[in-house]
């Protein structure tokens, strides 16, 4: 025989161990199905109603949930996320802190597998696929819920070949990471609560972390805040969200974000300080664009725990290095004015009136032809757009000229002018409109 019959063999043997060596036992693979009762013991975020799965360790479960009204009244027209849930059900209102499957529900009898191939599938009735790792014939020997509330996929040496912590959702948990310039970015929950994703995000660039608001009115996403938390020229790696302890007495607890460069710590910002362990703690980008920490606290109350709000990122008293509400997007809804971290006044074309939730900029005009030449605007004096911090606008520029580059904008709602160093600013969203003492800093808003 020839030596190449011999090599053919030795491939196809060698092949044939290392596909059984990775091969999911039978006794680890499993098909849970989306049906039957209710969980009703359970105080839920968002109103959801659940069903558990038995992947669970304290204090995270995984569950399929609908926030679709009188979901628990109806088997038809529901539609449900894959999601894990932390908390204690006894004692608290159960947190929402990964989503699978956002922006593509599944319905009644969805089927959740995990297959000897390696491969986690979350499939609709008909088969049709609405989730996956992507991890089939990968290696996979097995799938964990660990007690940090990672959901890993892992191969015979114990390495991660898939993990929850790198895709996700609204939440970072205590030991999750950000990465610079990486998928794994934070993204806000739709203010509907129907489980899709939201305009605003958190993404780790370069050495600072960034907010972001995304809207069909802009061409790239605004920037409304970047950290200066670490004051470095460097560019990070990833940022680390952590809990420890403050010294060896554990008094108190330091939630804090862990910068890296490569695998080096390149410095530390502390967000928080609880009088207790904080590890039950998660940091969460609002569906109104907030950025807080919640820390489970079971010593209050009489027993019964609750979550309280340890970081506040758009808050001078709670928020450690935090700002002032006044720059928070939607602090005084979609038109309104800040001062002194209150709604105080309604700008519309008759003047201020007193602020309500339902100020609102004017309906948009017809805009033909990439022009709206005949736009009128009122005036609002002493105030600044949320991303005045950030982007202060273009310089050297007149009153009547600022006023035309609006106008050949059809997704310009309004400028933002500034008579003494002559900047214009076009606004493709408008928001919370920050009050300052010089009434040189004036807002046209068109009409």
């Amino acid at each position: 025989m020839s030596s190449s019959f011999f090599i053919s063999v030795f491939i196809i043997f060698f092949s044939s161990f290392f596909v059984a060596e990775s091969t999911v036992p039978s006794s680890k693979t499993f098909k849970f199905t989306n049906e039957g009762d209710f969980v009703i013991a359970y105080i839920v975020e968002y109103g959801a109603a659940i069903r558990a799965l038995p992947l669970y360790s304290s204090p995270f479960q995984l569950c399929f949930y609908s926030t679709t009204p009188n979901a628990m009244a109806s088997t038809t027209g529901n539609a449900f996320t894959l999601g894990l849930i932390m908390g204690d059900s006894s004692q608290s209102t159960m947190m929402w802190v990964w989503d699978a499957n956002r922006r593509n529900p599944v319905g009644e009898n969805a089927t959740l597998t995990f297959g000897a191939d390696g491969n986690l599938v979350l499939a609709d009735a008909d088969g049709r696929i609405a989730w996956q790792t992507n991890t089939a014939n990968r290696g996979v020997v097995g799938l964990d819920l660990l007690s940090n509330g990672n959901i890993v996929l892992y191969d015979k040496r114990g390495k991660f070949i898939w993990q929850s912590f790198e895709h996700p959702s609204d939440t970072l948990l205590v030991g999750q990471s950000l990465h610079a310039n990486g998928p794994d970015r934070i993204v806000s929950r739709s203010s509907d609560d129907d489980g899709s994703e939201g305009p605003y995000s958190l993404v780790l660039e370069k050495n600072r972390l960034n907010l972001y608001l995304k809207s069909k009115n802009l061409k790239k996403p605004l920037l409304y805040y970047t950290s200066d938390w670490l004051g470095t020229s460097q560019s990070m790696t990833r940022a680390l969200f952590n809990s420890s302890p403050e010294s060896e007495e554990a008094y108190a607890y330091e939630l804090s974000f862990q910068y890296f460069v490569a695998n080096s710590s390149a410095g530390t910002s502390i967000l928080g300080r609880p009088k207790y362990n904080s590890t039950s703690s998660l940091l969460r980008l609002g569906s109104d664009g907030s950025l807080k920490i919640y820390t489970y606290y079971d010593k209050v109350l009489y027993g019964i725990g609750v979550w309280e709000v340890t970081f506040n990122l758009f808050d001078l008293i709670t928020g450690n290095g935090g700002v002032s509400e006044c720059k928070f997007p939607n602090k005084c809804g979609s038109l309104g004015i800040c001062e002194d971290e209150q709604c105080v006044a309604c700008p519309t074309a008759k003047g201020l009136l007193g602020w309500s939730k339902n100020c609102a900029p004017p309906p948009p005009r017809k805009c033909d032809n990439g022009k709206d030449s005949k736009a009128d605007y009122f005036k609002v004096v002493g105030v600044e757009h949320i991303m005045d911090d950030y982007n202060t606008g273009e310089g050297f520029i007149k009153l009547d000229e600022c006023r035309n580059k609006c106008n050949k904008d059809c997704q310009c709602l309004g400028f933002f002018y500034k008579q003494e160093s002559s900047k214009c600013l076009l606004a493709p969203v408008l928001g919370t409109l920050n009050k300052v003492a010089k009434t040189s800093h004036v807002a046209y808003i068109k009409l």
